[in-house]
């Protein structure tokens, strides 16, 4: 009997093997899988808060939650203007264009005539309207030839702008390449707008070609702004994709409060920022998120936008099942240091108290290092993320620290992103790039209107110059 049952014995055996090995197989597959669950679901709730993603991927209706903490202070004013601010509703002029007086004629009262008796006092109301539209003016130039005794016709030479024997001026030139480099029309509705607002029936290949010519005209201005920016001691870098001839392109900007320089290019990394001309020569502090080409231009001292890695660490903290104090915490110090130097520029002080910032520092340092040792020898994707997050903070602490280092320094590359946005704002309105000669005309005039209104120029009143032939230079001081 016990010979017969031996077999029966060792088939069990095998079969509590194979269950034993499937079960090791069943459990590492379904740690796998949760490991997927929660990094698909981290990612389904990352948004502009917590990501690199744009405000405008939340969608209509995706709360955001948690709700950020703002980087402004309280400011302890009131809404609205304040005392000494300058006002900018209507008020009565002393001198307007027309003047309708409205005279009673018979007493509210009695119902007698009041034709012939003077005025008590008078109440002025004041209407600011735009005049009638008035028809498209002509001006017409005659160029007089006269003959020498000498038998030689000498002719007058046309004046700037007058090339042709029908041309547009410079006003029409300018508004129409306002409307759609500065609002964003397409072509179709610029040439519409024009033909309502003047009664000018322009073509939208016209519009076209009125852009084509005010970007060849901006020549000497690219090679001005190029030249202050690889001088300025600080530039914020940045880029964006832009839709041009059906394929994904790049939108590099390098700017600063003053300047703004935009370029197009089919590549996003060096080969992008080579081209646009400023980081391969310049050598002062370059503001810029933590991606890997920036690194790349070794001359230029490196400060990463502090924006970027606070909502990293917002990241971390709505994400992470435990061990996600340590971001909350180095973010705290993040804002504490910003709002110490927001403080100090506007007292006019050179710099920090050494003394307190090396104590920010140690805590900076600490966060970042519990961070890195919590997430440490994890297979879970999320604390993978987490942990390249720590020991970037960590290995980039002077880059992401030089706000509080150099108070010349900003916190954030806002300006650099403020830039880039008005392409996908164009691309919203308008829809995307044809061909990359319009792509280039679109950013090199963008870099223009974006100079001079950081400088308090006019839109309008620099296309007008442009036109004119004498196109405005930001000030090379």
């Amino acid at each position: 009997m016990v010979s017969d049952a031996e077999p029966t014995v060792e088939v069990l055996l095998r079969l509590l093997a194979e269950r034993d090995a499937l079960i090791i197989g069943l459990q590492a597959t379904v740690a796998r899988l949760e490991s997927r669950v929660a990094e698909l679901e981290a990612r389904l709730g990352m948004n502009s808060t917590n990501s690199h993603l744009p405000p405008s991927s939340d969608g209509p209706g995706k709360p955001v939650k948690p709700v950020p903490r703002s980087l402004r202070r309280k400011s302890g004013r009131k809404p609205g203007g304040q005392p000494g601010h300058e006002g900018r509703s209507l008020s009565l002029i002393d001198d307007p264009d027309e003047v309708v007086r409205h005279a009673p004629e018979r007493c509210s009262g009695c119902g007698v005539g009041l034709r012939g008796r003077p005025a008590t006092r008078v109440v002025r109301r004041q209407v600011f309207d735009l005049p009638e539209p008035a028809p498209l003016r002509v001006v017409e130039h005659q160029l007089v030839a006269k003959t020498c005794w000498c038998g030689v016709e000498t002719m007058a030479q046309a004046p700037a702008g007058v090339a042709a024997p029908v041309s547009y001026g410079p006003r029409l030139k300018a508004v129409t390449v306002y409307l759609q480099f500065a609002q964003f029309c397409s072509r179709w509705r610029t040439a519409q707008a024009v033909k309502d607002l003047f009664g000018v029936p322009i073509s939208a290949g016209t519009v076209s070609g009125f852009g084509a010519r005010a970007a060849a005209g901006l020549g000497g201005f690219i090679t001005t702004v190029t030249d202050l920016l690889r001088a300025a001691p600080v530039v914020g870098f940045d880029e964006t994709s832009m839709r041009v001839a059906g394929a994904n392109w790049w939108v590099h900007t390098a700017c600063t409060r003053e300047l703004t320089l935009l370029t197009v290019h089919q590549a996003r990394g060096c080969d992008g920022a080579d081209a646009a001309g400023v980081l391969p020569y310049f050598e002062g502090v370059a503001v810029h998120d933590a991606w890997a080409p920036y690194d790349t231009y070794e001359q230029a001292t490196h400060a990463l936008c502090g924006a970027h890695v606070l909502r990293e660490l917002q990241a971390v903290t709505d994400t992470a099942a435990t061990g996600g104090q340590w971001a909350a915490r180095l973010a705290d110090t993040l804002r504490t240091l910003k709002h110490a130097a927001d403080d100090a520029r506007e007292r006019g002080q050179t710099g920090l108290d050494p003394v307190w910032l090396a104590g920010q520092v140690r805590a900076y340092t600490a966060a970042a290092t519990v961070g890195f040792n919590v997430s440490s020898g994890r297979s879970n994707e999320i604390d993978k993320k987490h942990n390249a997050l720590a020991r970037r903070l960590l290995d980039r602490r002077d880059d992401i620290l030089r706000f509080a280092y150099d108070l010349s320094v900003p916190f954030d590359n806002n300006t650099s992103e403020q830039s880039v946005r008005m392409v996908k704002v164009r691309q919203k309105i308008s829809g995307t790039m044809r061909i990359p000669q319009g792509a280039h005309d679109f950013v090199t005039i963008r870099s223009y209107l974006q100079t001079a209104a950081k400088q308090s120029r006019n839109a309008l009143d620099v296309l007008i110059a442009l036109f004119e032939g004498r196109p405005w230079l930001p000030s090379t001081t």
